[in-house]
């Protein structure tokens, strides 16, 4: 009746051709993933195919029927009373009504709704009283506050536009300086809210709730922008503060975070499908869920291997049982009867990641040595190898290149040493020393690594997991003796210190942000890579193990054999 052909609550075949391809993302990578594309469970819920002209044809619907233009479809009677705020005090000029949120732009009437769902997200305002609408649709996963800005942005400026008054502009924000970002970094407590502030490579995020912001300045001021939100908290940065308008932030000082407790272990891991992980972790001595890639609740003991979450948010006091196999190891997380499947199955148990090689080792070895590596043209610095430890006794070498003990199972090392160019070298002493005053040391797992060995790693490792090995068509910069793999050991007992991943492990555990596991995993992982970014190294997207040092682009790649250098 709304001549809305290309709209529909089932997936025509039509329509499925044409639809655009949504995109997820996640935090702790900055990968985008395709969206999946499924029917949910109930028909008005995700499920709508449409188009913006489409919507369009909606919104002008919505003015006929209030003009009683339209009884064929509704009544103007009816459709106001679907524009009344339910279950709120007279006179409330906002809140839900039926199909409908009911609200305020430029003090006028504005009733619509937003939607979200795997890959896309969208916007519908409509203004009955001048007869004028917007939709918005974005084929970026939770993206709504982007959309909600440009559409108030396009009604403020038609609205300004046909009364002839001056047209808005869009406060412009601006990067948060990088050494501004690095120096703000920390956590701000004000009563019961806390405020997190993250420098990541040159940036600043905030964890602020159950979401994680991206933060750039507006004036003096900090101010949310980013997908998730956009101009709902501002700051100005003092000496140790953040002052917003109401309340005073505090810099807290850092502190080790204790074991995490014993009866939380097994659960912590992940659970659901690829498109729908549910991230249990621990923080604070207590068992948290990071679920919808973006939302991250406290969740409170009520029975054993039962949980609920907080009395806010997306899922209200709703119940997390986890269920276990005869032998007591848990295998689902069941959320009010949706299962939430293990997907973790090497969780806890610290051994080491293993491959199936796509080729025997012994014919990938022959192809190897038989390659040469790539040419390259410009002018290099000369190499200057050095023993790590010759420089600093104190830093410890695992490297388990030289053993079986990797992820292909096969040495590729004829003796277990560990080389960089000297200023990296250097470097890495600076980063060791500053660890020293926390109580770690340096334990390294790789450092140079001649092109052969990265060759063998690319043609053994499957297209699925090449994200962490290097393509040796233009080299690795551990061939250009310029990263490092390592992790920390404790300088009392000697010991590997716990990190959310095993080295070398090829799963999202090894992401530097990945979310999941305990407190003191990630305690250790950042002071890791606070200590070795001050000392001029970067941390590579995928391996929180694996750092760069800034000048890598400057030195040639090598192939020798560590018994040759020497």
């Amino acid at each position: 009746k709304l001549g809305m052909t290309n709209t529909s609550f089932y997936p025509r075949a039509d329509l499925r051709e044409q639809l655009g391809a949504g995109y997820m993302w996640r935090y702790d990578t900055s990968t985008l993933k395709s969206a999946p594309v499924f029917e949910l469970g109930i028909g008005p819920a995700a499920n709508l195919y449409t188009t913006t002209d489409d919507l369009a044809r909606f919104v002008r619907a919505l003015f006929a029927i209030g003009r009683d233009e339209r009884p064929d479809v509704l009544s103007s009677a009816s459709l106001q009373e679907m524009w009344t705020p339910q279950f709120a005090p007279e006179g409330t000029a906002s809140g839900f009504g039926l199909g409908f949120y009911v609200s305020r732009h430029d003090n006028y009437m504005t009733v619509g709704h937003a939607g979200v769902m795997y890959g896309y997200a969208t916007r519908v305002w409509a203004l009955p009283e001048r007869g004028l609408g917007v939709a918005i649709v974005s084929n970026v996963d939770a993206s709504n506050p982007v959309a909600d800005r440009i559409a108030r942005y396009v009604l403020s400026l038609v609205l300004a536009s046909r009364d002839s008054a001056p047209l808005p502009t869009i406060p412009r924000t601006t990067p948060v300086d990088s050494l501004m970002a690095r120096s703000l970094d920390g956590t701000y407590v004000s009563g019961d809210d806390k405020i997190t502030l993250i420098e990541r490579n040159g940036k600043l995020l905030m964890d602020f709730g159950v979401e994680r912001y991206n933060v750039r300045k507006l004036g003096d001021r900090l101010i949310n922008d980013g997908r998730l939100g956009i101009g709902s908290i501002k700051l100005a940065p003092r000496v140790d503060t953040l002052d917003s308008d109401v309340n005073q932030f505090v810099r807290q000082p850092v502190t080790k975070p204790p074991e995490a407790p014993e009866e939380l272990r097994d659960l912590i891991g992940e659970y659901g499908w690829d498109h729908n992980v549910l991230y249990v972790y621990e923080d604070g001595g207590t068992l948290h869920a990071l679920i919808e890639w973006f939302f991250r609740y406290p969740l409170e003991a009520v029975a054993q291997d039962v949980y609920q979450f907080p009395d806010a948010g997306l899922y209200m006091h709703e119940a997390l049982t986890f269920l276990r196999d005869s032998i007591g190891q848990v295998t689902e997380a069941n959320l009010v009867g949706v299962p939430f499947k293990r997907r973790d199955a090497i969780a806890g148990e610290g051994g080491t990641f293993r491959i199936v090689p796509q080729e025997p080792n012994d014919v990938l070895r022959r192809a190897a040595a038989d390659a040469q590596p790539p040419v390259e043209e410009g002018t290099f610095k000369a190499s200057d190898l050095v023993s790590i430890p010759a420089l600093d006794s104190t830093i410890r070498l695992d490297i388990r290149y030289a053993t079986s003990d990797n992820f292909m199972g096969t040495p590729f090392y004829q003796s277990p040493q560990a080389f960089l160019q000297r200023p990296a070298a250097e470097a890495l002493v600076r980063a060791n020393q500053a660890l020293a005053s926390h109580g770690y040391g340096l334990m390294v797992y790789d450092g140079y690594r001649p092109w052969r060995v990265t060759k063998m790693f690319w043609d053994a490792t499957p297209d699925s997991l090449r994200l962490f090995v290097a393509d040796p068509s233009r080299g690795s910069r551990h061939n250009r003796g310029c990263a490092v793999d390592l992790g920390l050991y404790d300088l009392a007992s000697g010991s590997i210190v716990e990190m959310p991943s095993g080295y070398d492990e090829f799963t999202a555990r090894a992401y530097p942000d990945y979310p999941g596991g305990t407190a003191l995993s990630r305690y250790h992982r950042e002071l890791l890579r606070d200590a070795m970014e001050d000392a001029g190294f970067a941390v590579y997207e995928a391996e929180w193990w694996h750092f760069d040092y800034k000048d890598w682009r400057a030195y040639p790649i090598i192939n020798e054999t560590f018994e040759n250098l020497n």
